[in-house]
């Protein structure tokens, strides 16, 4: 099947599941890519996460920081299903800037990540990315305002009214009421940025290689895998990578190495036209699509 081909049969596959995306996969070895709207800006959201630990360890590479440091953590305030680990704690804790960059990134952890972010604030945080020649990736806000939407202040039964708001409430230039799903106002950035950035930290230039090898390696801890994981994990790959979630938003990126040496970036960031919380049919549907990508690319 010709390129042209397959995405248009791809692009009508996401609209039948009720998705919007931009999705981009690259060869990391031949530079060769293909995608779906892959310079289409979305929010982010624990995407974020990526730079952030990337700044961190840079900072503790310089001597600005120190990775055995002990912080004290106040507990979270989350009180809606979702957040995990320091979020969910209930009392203060002292934790090492080393494992709060574990938390970050294995579980996603927002209190972790923001005790980094006060540490790193997202303007320095985006200032790093781009002395790393990576633009197209903005930081704008805690972690904490993540867990900070409509959806929270709905009872269970009623967060579609959330997810209806999400869906309906957005602009065509990408603004929205909600300032988590407004590309001017959230953390954002593309499928092409992400994959730059990707290809950044597992080829490293501007990047320390010990900077980006510790970040290769928390990508490859996380935890979180019922989204493209399915689909790129087997006895012959690795798949390291970082999922992002806010409200309709459902973003994974990530490398897969095969075993005869094959390496790409793929980064799948979409929107979802249906007003329900939980929605397999759509995980499955992405990771399909970016299988679907790096299949034709591989091929090809």
């Amino acid at each position: 099947m010709n390129t042209e081909t397959l995405l248009m049969r791809l692009r009508a596959d996401l609209a039948d599941g009720g998705l919007r995306g931009s999705f981009l996969v690259r060869d990391l070895r031949t530079g060769h890519e293909v995608g779906i709207d892959p310079d289409l800006e979305f929010p982010s959201a624990s995407l974020v996460k990526i730079p952030l630990a990337a700044a961190t360890l840079e900072r503790i590479r310089r001597g600005e920081l120190d990775g055995a440091a002990a912080l004290d953590v106040e507990p979270g305030r989350a009180t809606a299903p979702g957040p995990t680990g320091l979020t969910r704690f209930r009392h203060p804790a002292r934790v090492a800037i080393d494992d709060l960059l574990y938390l970050t990134m294995a579980i996603s952890d927002e209190t972790a990540a923001d005790a980094l972010f006060a540490l790193t604030p997202p303007a320095e945080v985006t200032r790093m990315t781009r002395d790393w020649g990576i633009t197209g990736i903005t930081a704008r806000h805690p972690a904490a305002d993540l867990s900070d939407t409509p959806a929270e202040r709905f009872d269970p039964a009623d967060v579609h009214l959330a997810h209806a708001l999400a869906i309906n409430a957005g602009t065509a230039g990408r603004g929205h009421p909600v300032p988590q799903l407004d590309v001017t106002r959230a953390s954002s950035g593309s499928a092409r940025a992400f994959v730059n950035l990707l290809e950044a930290l597992w080829k490293p230039s501007k990047v320390d290689e010990q900077v980006a090898a510790r970040v290769r390696e928390l990508m490859g801890l996380n935890l979180l895998r019922q989204r493209l994981s399915p689909d790129f994990v087997s006895d012959a790959t690795k798949w390291s990578s970082k999922t992002g979630t806010v409200l309709n938003l459902r973003h994974e990126v990530g490398v897969v190495e095969h075993a005869d040496g094959g390496m790409f970036a793929i980064a799948a960031l979409t929107e979802s036209k249906v007003s329900a919380a939980i929605q397999p049919e759509a995980e499955v549907l992405m990771a399909r699509v970016a299988r679907e990508l790096r299949d034709h690319l591989r091929e090809g």
